[in-house]
């Protein structure tokens, strides 16, 4: 079997008798789950349609040496390794292969060091990403990423799909905020990337690489990650449009002046109404699309009247700023419920992440809507409408065999069009086994194959994370 067959295929489990005992040679007891009614809740993370197998085991280390010792049995023993963090991503990332050894990192949760002088904070994987952001807010300074999951994702997860959040308008995503990683590899050497420095470009840049990968091309188990003075508190406005092209108008135009809003976010007319009815928010029903629009700059109540003068223009029949940072984080609050507000509406649902132009946002909500007109669908639409990352969401009846096949088939739809607008099909959320076929239509042949190299390189027996991406 040549390695693009092991990469396809994914390995082979090895002989999972002696595969206990030699773990149990280099990790105490209490670090190995086998028992099969719990090891099936490390199985999958979030997302719906993807396929999970059943793990062999579940290894919790504590230690550096531990992950080097794991995996230098994977390969001993050929057997595939699924790392995880918190398990909330969308994409199956993190859903284990049968036979495979989860290696869960939430127990790998220490912050080494934060440092206000280098403004950097030095991190083990199973760190929570709120945890971190508190821990800096401490030092006067600031993590900015802050997928919704914040409160219980974690970093080496976070760093695994290249996660974004609400603030990334100003402030950018993770990779953006990834320094150096110290990686355990397949065959258990331990490499270290990247730096503490404020600047440094020795090399190839295998730290970008890192991030992203999803857990196929090494094990992360330290990142040096960049910190932000913190900014002043947050003030938002709300605003209410008759139409999404109207709010997409605002958009451009919002953009297009030079303001840099701390956040841009987006909500449909199904949304709304979904968080209308899960917590009573006394958002205005005849609303087609709301707009927020944050803003953590010195003189933040100027900079919101000027957006509001852009969101009046384009055509807002409301706009309502917030004068406190109480009143901005009460307008958050619909924001972050939209996507608990529209798991409400159905059994299932099927969370999209696609990225377009800001220029392409309004066709991207039209063709949305169409999708879901063709399909008999609800699709709710959230959007980080200032960065363009759209995130519909597909509404259906798992039980429904129909309706599960045409929700599918809008989800497909929807990654369609947004290649069409010169998209992508992953802003945030990554590829893992939802999008593996789309990433193939989006990298081209060429593009596929040079990746593939990539990933012989750091593991030519292909037990990284089987199955995942390609």
């Amino acid at each position: 079997m040549d390695h693009d067959d092991d990469l396809r295929d994914g390995p082979r489990p090895g002989r999972p008798g002696g595969l206990l005992d030699r773990l149990l040679a280099g990790l105490p007891a209490d670090a190995l789950i086998t028992d099969p009614d719990v090891t099936v809740s490390y199985g999958r993370d979030m997302a719906s349609f993807c396929e999970a197998g059943t793990p062999a085991v579940v290894v919790l280390p504590r230690t550096v040496e531990q992950v080097q010792h794991v995996m230098r049995t994977a390969t001993e023993l050929r057997v595939p390794v699924v790392p995880q963090g918190a398990r909330t991503g969308l994409s199956g990332a993190a859903n284990a292969s049968d036979g495979c050894i989860v290696l869960s990192l939430v127990k790998m949760d220490r912050i080494l060091e934060i440092s206000p002088v280098d403004r950097i904070a030095v991190v083990e994987p199973g760190v929570v990403n709120a945890d971190l952001s508190r821990a800096a807010a401490r030092h006067g300074l600031t993590y900015p990423p802050d997928p919704s999951s914040w409160e219980s994702c974690t970093i080496g997860g976070n760093i695994g799909t290249a996660s974004g959040g609400l603030c990334c308008v100003k402030y950018g995503v993770t990779a953006e905020y990834v320094l150096g990683l110290d990686v355990v590899l397949a065959d258990g050497r331990l490499l270290t990337t990247g730096r503490r420095t404020a600047k440094g470009v020795a090399g190839y840049d295998l730290t970008r690489l890192f991030v992203g990968s999803e857990g196929s091309l090494g094990v992360v188990v330290k990142a040096v990650l960049a910190l932000k003075p913190k900014p002043p508190e947050q003030l938002v406005l709300a605003a209410e449009f008759p139409s999404a092209a109207a709010a997409c108008a605002a958009i451009c135009a919002i953009m297009e002046s030079g303001h840099t809003p701390s956040l841009l976010e987006l909500m449909d007319r199904t949304t709304v109404r979904a968080v209308n009815a899960l917590g009573r928010m006394g958002l205005p029903e005849t609303t087609e699309a709301l707009l927020l629009a944050g803003f953590d700059t010195p003189h933040a109540a100027g900079d919101l009247a000027a957006v509001g003068e852009l969101c009046t223009a384009a055509g807002a029949t409301e706009v309502v700023p917030a004068d406190t940072a109480a009143e901005s984080e009460l307008l958050l609050q619909a924001r972050r419920t939209a996507l608990p507000a529209l798991e409400k509406l159905k059994s299932a649902t099927m969370i999209d992440d696609v990225c377009v132009p800001r220029s392409a946002l309004g066709a991207m909500l039209e063709g949305t809507a169409a999708i879901a007109a063709k399909y008999g669908l609800t699709i709710g639409v959230c959007a980080h409408a200032g960065d363009g990352n759209t995130h519909p969401v597909v509404c259906f009846d798992h039980h429904d065999p129909d309706e599960s096949r045409w929700a599918r088939e809008s989800f497909d739809a929807i990654m369609a069009l947004g290649l069409e607008l010169g998209g992508t099909i992953t802003g945030e959320h990554g590829v893992g086994v939802l999008k593996k076929e789309w990433l193939a239509r989006e990298l081209g042949p060429v593009g596929v194959e040079l990746q593939r190299g990539i990933k012989r390189t750091f593991d030519p027996l292909g037990i990284l994370n089987p199955g995942k991406l390609f």
